[in-house]
């Protein structure tokens, strides 16, 4: 049996972009289907180079499914349906109370208060 397994590299242009390798015997030709809400996502592409013994796996993600919250899209082995990958999108009001964006806010603040600092500090001199 051939262990298959489906890494990262980036989320570019809206399109998510992995490296799919396989150990094992035999041609293997890849099946993938994602699904985001159990619904399919179309347009998926597993293109094989061969000088590095891999493939490029690339996963559209239409305009039409990013919206407010958390947006998880899978990415299983058609066959087998393994669950490979997946990833998610957090976006709009759910994103407020990330704490990713408290801390961008607080820098702004930090930023602010900095350039206010320093002009009270040359007009008092």
């Amino acid at each position: 049996m051939s262990e298959i397994t489906l890494t990262k590299t980036r989320l570019i242009a809206g399109v998510w972009e992995g490296v799919l390798t396989q150990e094992g015997e035999g041609n293997f030709q890849p099946t993938l289907r994602v699904t985001h809400l159990d619904q399919p996502v179309e347009g998926v592409t597993a293109q094989e180079d061969q000088a590095a013994g891999h493939w490029i796996v690339r996963v559209p993600v239409p305009a039409s499914l990013i919206s407010d919250g958390l947006q998880t899209f899978v990415i299983r082995e058609a066959v087998t349906d393994e669950v490979l990958a997946s990833f998610a999108l957090l976006a709009g009001d759910a994103l407020a109370e990330d704490i990713r964006a408290e801390m961008n806010l607080l820098r702004a603040e930090l930023d602010m208060l900095k350039q206010a600092f320093r002009r009270h500090c040359v007009e008092t001199t």
